[in-house]
């Protein structure tokens, strides 16, 4: 009786996990907006503003990049494919005027590759991206 009462609790608990792991605004919300806030506005200058112009950085390969490497998404506890969905949420939800008309949504694959390269100074790529994106 005692191992049903285990194997319950245990599946139990793998019933309430199950979800987060395939919703990307739960991801969002657990590992994102306690800097960036429920509704991605940031804290600017500190931290930045998911919302709105963070869809002409997924534009560029550069900027596709940076978004994957960007410290606290690149070490988050999700899988690459959890991330790449983390970010297309928040792409969707809230940059949606900003993409191309062309976007494609970031894989896991791409995450993989980008976040394996740690990010030294985010700050001073995101301002350089930022002017690439001006004068494009």
């Amino acid at each position: 009786m005692r191992r049903f009462h285990t194997g319950l609790v245990a599946g139990s608990l793998l019933t309430f996990a199950a979800p987060s792991l395939a919703n990307p605004r739960a991801d969002y919300l657990m590992h994102c907006a306690g800097c960036h806030l429920a509704d991605a506005r940031g804290v600017p200058p500190d931290v930045p503003s998911l919302s709105g112009p963070l869809g002409r950085l997924a534009a560029s390969a550069a900027g596709r990049d940076y978004i994957a490497r960007v410290p606290g998404a690149a070490q988050a506890p999700l899988s690459d494919d959890e991330l790449a969905a983390v970010f297309n949420w928040l792409l969707f939800e809230y940059n949606r005027d900003t993409l191309p008309k062309n976007f494609e949504p970031l894989r896991g694959a791409e995450i993989a590759k980008s976040r394996a390269n740690v990010l030294a100074d985010p700050q001073k790529l995101r301002n350089q991206l930022w002017l690439d994106t001006d004068t494009t």
